[in-house]
C-alpha cells in the first residue's frame, strides 16, 4: 500500500498555488451560472488572497435561499444522487462517484485499503454521514458493513462474524463496541478507526492505542465533504487538496494572521456543488511548517470550538436556534441553558431549565424532540441562570 493517496499530496507549494488559482477561477464561474448565485461578486481571480474580496456564506444565507429556492438554494449544478437534511433544516446533494466528498485520502491515511473490512456505524438516515464514509471507503476498495447508530450487541455480533478490521464513527461509540465485546468475551479484530462527528479527546484516543487501534480523525460537514484530515504523525489536520481554507475573523471575512486563532472559511472544488467561502461556525488556526508525514499541504490546528454558542454534543449539533424554539414551547419557561460536559469517556448533556414546574419529565420528551438528543433535566429557579446571554455552556476540555 503506498503512503500517499495520490501525487497531489505532495506537490510544491507553487504547483499546488497555480492549480487552485485555475480551479478556483473555473469554480466561481460555475457558482455565478447557478441558479441563485447571482449574489456572488467579486474580482478576477489573480492570486488566492483575491479570494478574500468574494462575500462569506454563512448557513444562515443557505437556508433562506433554500426557502426561496429549494432545495438547494441554486447552488447546485447538476441533479443528485442523493438528497441530505441536516439540522436546520439545510439540505445538501450527495454524489456516488468516486470518492465525491474526497473521503478516501482520510481513510488511506488510516491505512484502509482493499483488504480491510470497514464498519461503518455513521448514520445512513436523512443525514451524509453514513453516506460520506461508505463513498471514502469504496474510494480505497475496502468492504463495507453498512452498520449505522444502535444496536451494540448486533454490531459486535457482526464485526466478530465478518471479521471487521477498521471502524468508521464518531469517537465516542468505538468504546461502546469493544466495551460491550469484552462483557461478551468477543475477540475482534479491529485495529484501525477513522473517527469524526466528535472531538476525539487524548484520553479515548490512548484507551485505543492500549487495544491496539490506531484512531484517526477527519473534519468534515455535510455541505462541503472531507476539510482536513489528521496522518500518522498527528501534528495537527493536513487540509485536503480538493478545498482552499481560510482562517478569518469570527463574524468578519477578513484573514487573520498564521497562527491566529478564527473561524474557518471553506470554499470547495466539488464541479457539482459549487460553495465559495463557506463559513463553517468553526474555529481553528494555521499550524505553521509542513507535516513531517511527507503531505506539504497546509495544517490547520483542528476543531478549537465554535465561532458561535452552537455545539456538537453525542456527534449531533445544537444550536441556539433550537434552545429558543424549545422555550417558545413553554410559555412557563423563561430561561434555559444547555451543558455540554463529559462522562467517562462519553458526551453528556444537562438542560437547566428555569421554571415553577416540579415534573421534569415533560421537559425531557420536548428535549428530545427539539434538540434531537436526550439529556438530564434540571428544573431551577426563575431567575437564578446566568445573565450572561449564553444559552449553551461546552464545558468540555480539548487540550
Amino acid at each position: 500500500m503506498s503512503k500517499y493517496f495520490d501525487a497531489l499530496e505532495t506537490r510544491s507549494q507553487d504547483e499546488r498555488t497555480s492549480a487552485l488559482i485555475d480551479g478556483l477561477r473555473v469554480q466561481i464561474a460555475r457558482a455565478r451560472t447557478a441558479d441563485n448565485a447571482g449574489q456572488l461578486s467579486g474580482p478576477d481571480i489573480k492570486t488566492l488572497a483575491d479570494l478574500a474580496q468574494y462575500p462569506v456564506l454563512r448557513k444562515s444565507d443557505l437556508s433562506k435561499r433554500q426557502t426561496a429556492n429549494p432545495p438547494f438554494g441554486g447552488f447546485a449544478v447538476k441533479k443528485p444522487a442523493h438528497i441530505f437534511q441536516s439540522p436546520g433544516p439545510i439540505y445538501e446533494p450527495g454524489g456516488v462517484s468516486h470518492d465525491w466528498w474526497r473521503m478516501g485520502r482520510f481513510l488511506h491515511a488510516c491505512g484502509i485499503g482493499a483488504d480491510d473490512i470497514v464498519q461503518n456505524c455513521f448514520g445512513y438516515h436523512l443525514t451524509p454521514a453514513g453516506m460520506i464514509f461508505e463513498n471514502g471507503a469504496q474510494a480505497v476498495g475496502a468492504s463495507v458493513v453498512p452498520a449505522g447508530v444502535g444496536q451494540t450487541e448486533l454490531q459486535v455480533r457482526a464485526a466478530a462474524d465478518i471479521g471487521t478490521t477498521a471502524y468508521a464513527g464518531t469517537p465516542d461509540y468505538l468504546k461502546i463496541i469493544l466495551d460491550r465485546a469484552d462483557a461478551d468475551g468477543v475477540t475482534l479484530k479491529i485495529t484501525k478507526a477513522a473517527v469524526g462527528g466528535g472531538a476525539l479527546f487524548p484520553s479515548l484516543r490512548q484507551e485505543y492505542a492500549d487495544r491496539g487501534i490506531t484512531c484517526l480523525q477527519s473534519y468534515a460537514t455535510a455541505d462541503l465533504g472531507n476539510i482536513a484530515y489528521e496522518t500518522d504523525a498527528m501534528e495537527g489536520m493536513i487540509v485536503d487538496e480538493g478545498v482552499i481554507v481560510e482562517i478569518v475573523r469570527p463574524g468578519t471575512g477578513d484573514p487573520v494572521a498564521e497562527g491566529e486563532v478564527g473561524e474557518v472559511v471553506v470554499t470547495t472544488l466539488n464541479p457539482d456543488y459549487p460553495l465559495i467561502r463557506f463559513a463553517t461556525g468553526d474555529l481553528s488556526a494555521v499550524l505553521p511548517g509542513t507535516s513531517p508525514c511527507g503531505r506539504t499541504n497546509m495544517r490547520i490546528k483542528g476543531w478549537m470550538g465554535r465561532a458561535d454558542q452552537t455545539a456538537k454534543i453525542k456527534g449531533m449539533f445544537v444550536r441556539p436556534e433550537q434552545v429558543a424554539d424549545f422555550v417558545a414551547k413553554h410559555a412557563e419557561v423563561s430561561k434555559v441553558r444547555v451543558i455540554a460536559t463529559r462522562n467517562g469517556e462519553m458526551d453528556a448533556m444537562t438542560v437547566q431549565i428555569e421554571s415553577d414546574a416540579t415534573d421534569p419529565a415533560p421537559y425531557a420528551q420536548s428535549v428530545a424532540e427539539t434538540l434531537k438528543l436526550k439529556g438530564q433535566i434540571e428544573i431551577v429557579a426563575k431567575g437564578s441562570l446566568p445573565n450572561d446571554g449564553k444559552v449553551i455552556d461546552d464545558q468540555r476540555v480539548y487540550d
